[in-house]
């Protein structure tokens, strides 16, 4: 079935980096587009990146230029390097194909001094 694997949260300082990892499985990876989305404490789901099966991205207007998706084809895994964190990005990190409704457990990040 389609799993997929958050990790890479962690508690980190303001201007800080971190990298989360998406391990996906029970699909055929290279031919969907796949997506980041966050959740802060009382909002709602809101959409980070999006990359398109031939590499093609793009990103929220409040990540743009710190943030950058990525995926690995032969590895089955999607990438987020955040960059000059800031405290509005604490929010738990969540991971999903386009084609599927399915979300994994998110890994939670948390930019705080």
């Amino acid at each position: 079935q389609v799993q997929f694997v958050e990790s890479g949260g962690a508690l980190v300082q303001p201007g800080g980096s971190l990298r989360l990892s998406c391990a996906a499985s029970g699909f055929t990876f290279r031919n969907y587009g796949l997506r980041w989305y966050r959740q802060a404490p009382g909002k709602e789901r809101e959409l980070v990146a999006h990359i398109t099966t031939v590499g093609s991205t793009t990103y929220a207007d409040s990540v743009k230029g710190r943030f950058t998706i990525s995926r690995d084809n032969a590895k089955n895994t999607m990438y987020l390097q955040m960059n000059s964190l800031k405290p509005e990005d604490t929010a738990v990190y969540y991971c999903k194909a386009l084609a599927f409704e399915i979300w994994g457990q998110g890994t939670q990040v948390t930019v705080s001094s």
